[in-house]
């Protein structure tokens, strides 16, 4: 037996409730099971129980064995003294508050049902997956739309609390901090960190100086990228070079290494120079992006804001040293869609809860709704089990699912765990 199980069980009331006698056989009634304690002292607070003809309130606390009690030294912790009945799995020893009264103990060992258990073991034993990919189809849709939308809610508070320490870094500004989220995304997973560092080493306000001139924009960000330090002979890139070397003056920038960025084993499309040529595009073709989302956070427009192409020099290019056939290199939809979902939408949220407008935030949900369902392994898995989600918002939910839940075993926190277990004693 687990503490954790134990505790689940006692505030789902996973056990047979009726005529429950106490160690000493005293008669116990629960009129409240309490409400868990996230914090230091007995585990749950505000309970109110019945001892034979005597009604309490007071603190629950919970242990696989009694004598855990003085093995966690509560009998010399005051804050236990409110303490009017401890809940057991096993009982081998009685339990002091400090002030030497004996505490009240139940036991639940011969309460619970053993299938119950069972399935417990199960969950965090298989080795599925999805830890309950045996039991989740038997889940009803009510209780999996319940549980979409409060992993949705989760995934975006998480976001929101990195967003805003983020923007503690840029002193509050969130043109700053969103232009770093886009350039991350802009990186795919195996370039988004050094992404971000090209953009807080090249910060907004210095790019939005020279928007107008895209030859300009390009010779920041490759020159501060570190990929302008080569001896090539083409003559675009030596007039980014000769740009890049005024700027860099101007500006007392630092560079970054080009050994940095990673090309191995990216397909050319995707290559950070043809990354950083399209990041170069969007801030010459637009201004206070963020602005324009919070003005007007329709889909359509959102995507057309972020949809861009390149320079001309890069539509045959794929590097700076060799020519390759003409090909025009648009940003394309799935990198848009993956911006909007793990950029704009995240920042939207946030903003809506900066501004306190819940308007903002049902928005940045809104939009989620009205996306594709995302590709990728994790959704694949699921797809495995007959789970095809049918947006963006149900794709996130499962993400979030999977990450902080499967992946963790924590179906003791999970609705769709609860179920499983509950239905046993039903």
């Amino acid at each position: 037996m687990k503490e954790d199980l134990l505790h689940f069980i006692w505030q789902s009331l996973l056990f047979e409730t009726k005529e429950i006698k106490s160690t000493d056989y005293c008669d116990i009634q629960i009129i409240n099971r309490g409400t868990a304690n996230n914090d230091a002292g007995p585990d749950f607070l505000n309970a109110i129980i019945k001892i034979n003809n005597t009604i309490l309130a007071g603190s629950i606390e919970i242990h696989v064995k009694s004598s855990d009690w003085q093995l966690h030294n509560h009998n010399r912790d005051k804050s236990y003294n409110n303490t009017i009945l401890h809940v057991c799995w096993q009982y081998d020893k009685p339990a002091f508050r400090c002030d030497g009264t004996e505490i009240t103990c139940i036991t639940l060992k011969d309460k619970v049902k053993n299938e119950l258990l069972d399935r417990f073991n199960y969950l965090m034993n298989n080795k599925n997956a999805i830890p309950c990919s045996y039991f989740i189809r038997n889940i009803n849709s009510i209780t999996l739309d319940l549980w979409e939308e409060r992993l949705v809610a989760e995934r975006l508070e998480n976001k929101t609390k990195d967003i805003f320490a983020n923007l503690e870094n840029s002193k509050n500004d969130w043109q700053q901090s969103f232009y770093e989220m886009v350039a991350w995304s802009y990186g795919l997973k195996i370039n988004s960190e050094i992404f971000i560092s090209l953009a807080k080493h090249l910060p907004l306000k210095i790019l939005s100086k020279h928007k107008n001139s895209i030859v300009q924009v390009e010779a920041l960000l490759f020159g501060v990228a570190g990929f302008l330090n080569d001896n090539f002979t083409n003559e675009y890139f030596l007039e980014l070079k000769k740009e890049f070397r005024f700027l860099k003056t101007k500006y007392n920038l630092i560079e970054l290494t080009k050994e940095s960025w990673k090309f191995l084993r990216l397909m050319p499309a995707n290559f950070p120079t043809i990354r950083i040529a399209q990041l170069a595009y969007l801030i010459h073709k637009s201004e206070n992006i963020f602005s324009k989302i919070v003005e007007n956070p329709d889909i359509k427009f959102i995507e057309s804001l972020l949809d861009t192409n390149t320079s001309k020099f890069w539509e045959n290019h794929y590097n700076f040293e060799t020519e390759s056939s003409k090909k025009i290199k648009k940003f394309g939809t799935f990198s848009v869609h993956n911006i909007i979902i793990n950029t704009v939408v995240p920042f939207l949220f946030a903003y809506g809860k900066y501004k306190d407008s819940d308007e903002l935030k049902e928005q940045s949900i809104d939009i989620l709704q009205k996306l594709p369902a995302e590709k990728n392994s994790i959704i694949k898995k699921w797809n495995t089990f007959d789970i095809f989600p049918k947006n963006s918002f149900q794709t996130q939910a499962i993400l979030q699912l999977n990450n902080e839940y499967c992946n963790k075993l924590k179906c003791l926190n999970c609705n769709i765990g609860y179920k499983i277990l509950k239905n046993v004693t039903d």
